[in-house]
């Protein structure tokens, strides 16, 4: 034994010399290990679960479970497959309890038993049923058990050119016993996907951009809170419902949510917004961390998928004024498909089932699941922050060099905020620098206090960069960005530190949002053939376009036309007709430039809302604006003179990928 341990501290010192040799990534940390899939197994992750033998239980889209035995991979490092049950209306969540799986499809938690022993289920028993429009956004979600044997479910809304609840208790979070006695909790959901009760017993959902929702958030609920989406509210005259806000006093101002708090009753406000594109598009499932320090250095904290961007974030929480708060960073990206569910292993390592068909991912594979196991190093990190009366103290996970730390350019905070609005999504609303004070190094190096300059601002996001901040070993920090909800400022004492030399802050200002128009080719006015973007039929065109092409939606990130033909230099009505239930734009682009236009919208951050996601670049020839669901727009250009292969792609960050066609230029 004693052999075996001194080879292993010998292995990891090899190791991390090796890595010090060059810069550190999260494969450094956190390793990836892929589960090969069966042939003929389509494992379309819904829902995961942990058996205590240490067997993966995994629900899939299309109705059916399965038992990954030696999921692990140890010995033969062959993992076994055997389908459990099947049949079932997708179910999107898996739980084990006493003995039995359950799973909520479309219309029905079910309660599937073994009673023979042979790993297969041989009876079904429908806990509950509830009603369905037949509408396909009605997605169901769990259960998840509570201490008490209780069960939570989740109801989807309907989708009509917005969220809508067609069917009774739709965009609600519901409880249910096993006699099949359903107690509605709270609600305000939309696509409430992925919620998890925690260790102290707390409750915490994640919803993704949508009507009323500004970007992706996760909220704390608590019995009779309303999450912000009024279509709900049409169940609230019912005899057992917790709260009796209508939907009529829901007012679509356009303030941020944090002041409509003030006014109307039961609004819950996000602990934590996710910012849309800066972390990611999609989020997915939350994980707290319970492995007493077996996954890193970061017990007690929460990791969340984000399905689009095909990674993990992570989270730390804290109670300001009784309420929860806290930040969210960056963890490891590069998963093989979507994230959409994730599930401790018996051994401290992370299963992450995922999923991509018609929910376009980063990750280009169908589906998959993986294992993420931490290697033993401790990254570089900044482990926590914490609101202060007069800023943030930022943790770290190793101590810092005092003289990085100690430099003000090594920081840079910011804030803005959302809408919160019925419109789908929302641009980064009233985005400001927060010029620093000071900072202050605690003796050991795991601790710097921010001190801003100015007062911040509640009901904000802090955008907290430290890009200059270097390791008492001289390592960058692995991520260098956290995003804090300061939906209340903690109290305390304020430091006393005297202002700083003067300086400049152009610098720091948001970037314009003004876009350079690019000279195309053609005929016609010069402003009209040179502008990216015009709507309305230039006045020299009296006979008309010589060409009207129409380009739609359909559901899985797609144009319903992939290739479409033009006359060089004639005069071209493009129709763009977003007929999906989510954002999307039409850019015509250079030929072969649709990855990298793509790229560059996913690089635009604070300011790629109100660039409509459309870069500032010499392939950009023409684009739309960001279209709401089920709305269009016409678009007026002369077509290039020289024949090629242009195309066209949705810009809007996670969708340029899938969401490409070809406008082919001929003479």
């Amino acid at each position: 034994m004693k052999n075996r341990l001194s080879f292993l501290f010998l292995s990891l010192f090899i190791s991390s010399f090796a890595v010090a040799q060059r810069p550190l990534t999260e494969d450094d940390y956190y390793r990836l290990i892929t589960i090969p899939m069966p042939e003929g197994v389509q494992l379309e992750v819904g829902g995961m679960a942990v058996l205590p033998d240490g067997r993966l239980g995994v629900s899939t889209r299309r109705g059916e479970v399965w038992f990954i035995s030696n999921p692990y991979m140890k010995g033969s490092r062959q993992p076994q497959f055997k389908r459990f049950a099947y049949g079932l209306h997708e179910p999107l969540g898996l739980a084990y309890h006493k003995g039995a799986i359950y799973a909520t499809q479309r219309g029905e938690l079910t309660k599937m038993i073994d009673t023979d022993g042979d790993d297969e289920a041989n009876e079904y028993q429908s806990i509950v049923k509830w009603p369905l429009s037949g509408n396909y956004h009605e997605y169901s979600y769990g259960p998840v058990f509570l201490p008490d044997g209780d069960m939570l479910i989740t109801l989807n809304l309907g989708w009509i050119g917005k969220g809508a609840s067609l069917a009774k208790w739709r965009g609600w979070m519901l409880k249910v016993n096993e006699k099949g006695e359903i107690k509605p909790f709270a609600t305000g959901l939309r696509s409430p996907s992925s919620y998890r009760a925690l260790r102290d017993g707390s409750i915490f959902y994640t919803e993704n951009q949508g009507d009323w929702v500004g970007s992706g958030r996760m909220t704390h609920l608590e019995l009779g809170d309303f999450a912000g989406n009024p279509e709900g509210l049409k169940w609230t005259s019912e005899p057992n419902s917790p709260l009796k806000l209508k939907l009529e006093d829901v007012p679509s101002t356009g303030k941020p949510m944090h002041e409509m708090v003030k006014s109307i009753p039961n609004l819950k406000e996000p602990a934590i917004w996710f910012p849309h594109t800066m972390m990611g598009i999609s989020t997915s499932d939350i994980l707290e961390d319970t492995t007493a320090n077996r996954f890193g250095p970061f017990d007690g904290q929460l990791f969340v998928g984000d399905q689009g961007h095909s990674k993990v974030m992570r989270v730390f929480l804290e109670k300001v004024d009784g309420k929860y708060q806290g930040a969210c960073f960056p963890f490891r990206s590069g998963f093989q498909s979507g994230i959409l569910r994730m599930a401790w292993g018996l051994d401290g390592s992370m299963f992450v089932g995922q999923t991509s068909r018609g929910w376009s991912a980063t990750g280009k594979d169908p589906f998959g699941v993986q294992r993420l196991v931490w290697t033993g190093l401790t990254p570089f990190e900044m482990k926590a922050i914490r609101s202060m009366p007069d800023g943030f103290e930022v943790e770290f996970t190793q101590p810092v060099d005092k003289k990085t730390a100690e430099d003000l350019a090594s920081y840079s905070l910011s804030s803005f905020t959302y809408k919160y609005h019925k419109i789908y999504g929302s641009p980064v609303e009233d985005p400001r620098p927060v010029p620093i004070r000071g900072v202050v190094v605690s003796d050991n190096g795991l601790k710097v206090r921010i001190v801003a300059d100015t007062l911040l601002r509640e009901g904000y996001v802090h955008e907290v960069k430290a890009e200059g901040i270097r390791s008492d070993k001289g390592l960058a920090l692995l991520h260098n960005t956290g995003y804090y909800t300061l939906n209340h400022i903690a109290p305390g004492t304020k430091l006393t530190i005297a202002a700083p030399a003067k300086h400049n802050h152009a610098d720091m200002a948001m970037a314009s949002t003004k876009t350079t128009p690019a000279v195309a080719e053609g005929k016609g006015k010069p402003a009209a053939a040179s502008a990216k973007r015009v709507t309305e039929q230039p006045a020299d065109w009296t006979n008309g376009p010589d060409q009207v092409i129409t380009i739609g939606t359909v559901p899985g990130l797609k144009f319903d036309k992939t290739q479409v033909e033009v006359k060089a230099g004639s005069r071209i009505r493009w129709v763009f007709n977003n007929n999906d239930d989510m954002l999307h734009n039409c850019v015509i682009v250079k030929p072969a430039t649709a990855n990298a236009v793509g790229d560059a919208a996913l690089k635009l951050n604070l300011n790629g809302s109100r660039m409509q996601y459309v870069p500032v670049s010499p392939n950009v020839l023409f684009h739309t604006n960001l279209m709401q669901p089920e709305s269009s727009e016409s678009l007026y250009f002369v077509a290039p003179t020289t024949p090629g292969d242009y195309q066209f792609v949705c810009t809007f960050p996670g969708h340029a990928a899938l969401m490409q066609g070809v406008m082919k230029v001929v003479k």
